[in-house]
């Protein structure tokens, strides 16, 4: 098996540690795994691509690249470049540094990457790490996805879903609760959440010099959503997977607004 690893944190964060770990295992001793992640953080980038600027290249030793990009850069760049002329069998984003349950889902490269790997039609995993006060203080924070991640994975290419012919393909978001490895409970699979009153807001400072700036902050993840859904799996100590696709049809809507505007 070829595996493809990357991340929003860079190529040099922790998380990506512990997914080559996980990803060596899942290949097994006669696959690649190859790592192919941005030369900087790139947290909040969502699929950004570089459509109009090129992203420079660092070789970082066998199989193991730097782009000065974006997430989803990295796996354009992996698939249709630097893997030569096989393909990776699946594509594995993370494992990031705090969660991308709820609307952090939407903000997240983590996403991207793994909306991407989708798009070229490679079965794709985002993996994230919750934190909060039950790993905050740990050795290792990641610890409940270094230990659960490979049975997480393997559970889900064993059950072996298929798209139905859809034209977008699956990919999944997972989120380890933030607690340490013996506590989590299970693994569920649930739909994206929203938290309660959350939003991502601008912050104006000012420099030492009186410069205006922004920053941009996210809510409270502590924050419930409703129970049932990925957030709240997760702050309940529960590993969630959530499967999306790219498709960001409303269809809920299309019928009565179709008959809403009908003539019109």
């Amino acid at each position: 098996m070829r595996i493809l690893l990357t991340n929003d944190d860079g190529i040099d964060a922790p998380g990506l540690i512990i997914l080559e770990k996980i990803a060596n295992k899942l290949a097994g001793d006669d696959g690649e795994v190859w790592v192919v992640a941005p030369l900087n953080e790139r947290s909040g980038v969502a699929h950004c691509i570089s459509y109009i600027t090129p992203a420079r290249i660092e070789e970082r030793g066998e199989r193991r690249f730097a782009v000065d990009g974006y997430p989803a850069d990295c796996v354009l760049g992996g698939v249709h470049q630097l893997m030569g002329n096989t393909r990776p069998d699946l594509v594995l984003s993370g494992v990031n540094r705090g969660n991308n349950s709820g609307e952090n889902t939407l903000y997240s490269g983590t996403i991207g990457a793994a909306m991407e790997g989708a798009l070229q039609g490679i079965p794709s995993f985002a993996l994230s790490q919750y934190y909060g006060t039950g790993n905050n203080s740990l050795d290792n924070p990641f610890e409940a996805a270094e230990e659960h991640g490979l049975d997480v994975l393997r559970a889900i290419l064993g059950a072996n879903p298929t798209n139905n012919g859809d034209e977008y393909g699956l990919f999944y978001n997972i989120n380890f609760p933030p607690v340490a490895a013996a506590k989590v409970k299970g693994t569920k699979v649930v739909p994206q959440g929203r938290r309660d009153n959350v939003k991502f807001e601008a912050h104006r400072v000012e420099s030492p010099s009186r410069r205006p700036f922004l920053w941009m902050r996210g809510g409270v993840q502590t924050s419930p959503s409703k129970p049932g859904t990925d957030v709240h799996e997760n702050l309940n100590g529960h590993i969630s997977v959530t499967p999306m696709r790219c498709d960001m049809t409303a269809r809920d809507v299309v019928g009565p607004l179709a008959e809403a505007l009908n003539g019109k």
